[in-house]
């Protein structure tokens, strides 16, 4: 199991058992000095059980984004109830570490499978993270961003591309 996604499950077990925020591990390992985005989510079997994350780094390492993503994924996903203890042992979760947000013009060459997808206006903002499942195609990772970020029909909008290293 990767170190990341190992984190993210200790951080879940540790919340869950005491309320708290894991402790940053220290020594910090190497692979989680950086700082960027990232994303924790939460699956029970194919179903999705949480799915939270930062687009870009608003904790000082990486470790601190995997600990405080992980715990909201499992705890604040207002799409779910929050996880508990007897659930553990079926979830999967995976780490998904984002490259910087890139400002795009249209939608031309955007490969799904390589690309996440954010629409943003005027405190509006959907995402998409890239390689799902069920979204074959740009315009379908676009009408999604859209509708989960709340957007009417005439809305305008900026899109941003970005893309993900996965820890499973």
């Amino acid at each position: 199991m990767h170190p990341h996604v190992k984190l993210a499950i200790q951080s879940v077990k540790h919340f869950i058992e005491t309320g708290k925020a894991l402790p940053c591990p220290d020594p910090l390992p190497d692979s989680m000095k950086q700082s960027a985005g990232t994303f924790v989510t939460i699956r029970n079997q194919d179903s999705l059980r949480g799915c939270v994350g930062t687009l870009t780094p608003k904790y000082k390492n990486l470790a601190e984004e995997i600990i405080r993503n992980a715990t909201r994924s499992a705890n604040e996903d207002p799409r779910f109830y929050p996880v508990d203890k007897r659930e553990l042992p079926s979830l999967k979760f995976s780490v998904d570490v984002l490259t910087p947000p890139e400002k795009i013009n249209d939608l031309k060459g955007h490969n799904v499978k390589q690309f996440g997808l954010i629409a943003r206006e005027k405190g509006k903002q959907g995402v998409l993270l890239p390689d799902l499942d069920n979204i074959k195609s740009a315009n379908q990772q676009l009408k999604v961003c859209l509708k989960k970020g709340g957007f009417k029909d005439n809305d305008t909008y900026e899109l941003f591309r970005f893309e993900v290293n996965r820890f499973k």
